[in-house]
């Protein structure tokens, strides 16, 4: 598969392409994501030396970076061209990458991977049985899928908070509009916990670690007024998960 595959313009990451420099400058600088979210992923991944990973929503390529200097193999795929003309800038032209979207089949053998990647990045779609499916078919038996979900309580809260009343059971759309401060048109899917790991079980995961983590320590450093006043620097947003395939 080539990295100019036509994209549908009209496709979920593919809104991303018009804000893709505002996104990528944003989340290189961001508390959520350059302090708190890609410190967490690298910190599960642990030793990668030798391991051939997928980094599926590898969006301007933080994390690649991270794989590809702890001596790992490594593939991206993202729906949005312009994220991935920018992650090929960041790692050069070694790695493959490739412009897919999660809801269809992923264009890759049975058993290729020692690990994937998934990094806020299931949030975009109604349906995880499938993408997740994809996911364990593509892992050898007994890989890591490394996970970042948006905390289904604080989504459910933060909502609440804004004086719109939501089923937290219900598997329910949230529709987007402004993203680094560029306006766009989007819609996540938000779920409750029970639903989530209901789908891991069912896709032939097993849930080895869950965690709540607390940012970097650079985080207090670059956001003092943030953490002014807090006796533990940890907070909600984002749950952090390895998911193991069985068999």
């Amino acid at each position: 598969m080539d990295t100019s595959t036509p994209v549908d313009d009209s496709g979920r990451a593919a809104a991303y392409d018009p804000i893709a420099d505002a996104y990528a400058q944003e989340n290189a600088t961001s508390l959520l994501n350059e302090h708190y979210n890609r410190p967490a992923i690298r910190s599960l991944l642990g030793d990668v030396s030798g391991r051939h990973v997928l980094d599926v929503g590898c969006g301007s390529g933080p994390t690649l970076v991270d794989l590809l200097e702890g001596g790992a193999t490594v593939v991206g795929v993202d729906g949005s061209k312009a994220l991935i003309d920018i992650a090929r800038n960041r790692v050069g032209s070694g790695p493959e990458l490739y412009v897919a979207d999660l809801a269809d089949p992923l264009p890759f053998d049975d058993s290729s991977f020692d690990d994937v990647v998934c990094s806020l990045t299931l949030h975009y779609l109604e349906d995880w049985h499938s993408p997740l499916t994809e996911i364990r078919r593509v892992l050898k038996p007994g890989g890591r899928l490394i996970l970042s979900v948006e905390h289904p309580l604080v989504i459910w809260f933060t909502a609440l908070q804004a004086g719109n009343t939501t089923n937290y059971f219900a598997t329910r759309p949230r529709r987007e509009q402004d993203m680094a401060g560029q306006a766009v048109d989007l819609t996540f899917w938000d779920r409750s916990l029970s639903t989530m790991f209901k789908t891991f079980f069912d896709t032939g995961f097993r849930v080895t670690h869950l965690d709540e983590p607390g940012p970097a320590p650079t985080a207090q450093e670059q956001f003092p007024e943030f953490f002014e006043g807090r006796d533990d620097p940890r907070f909600l947003a984002f749950l952090f998960l390895v998911l193991v395939s069985e068999g």
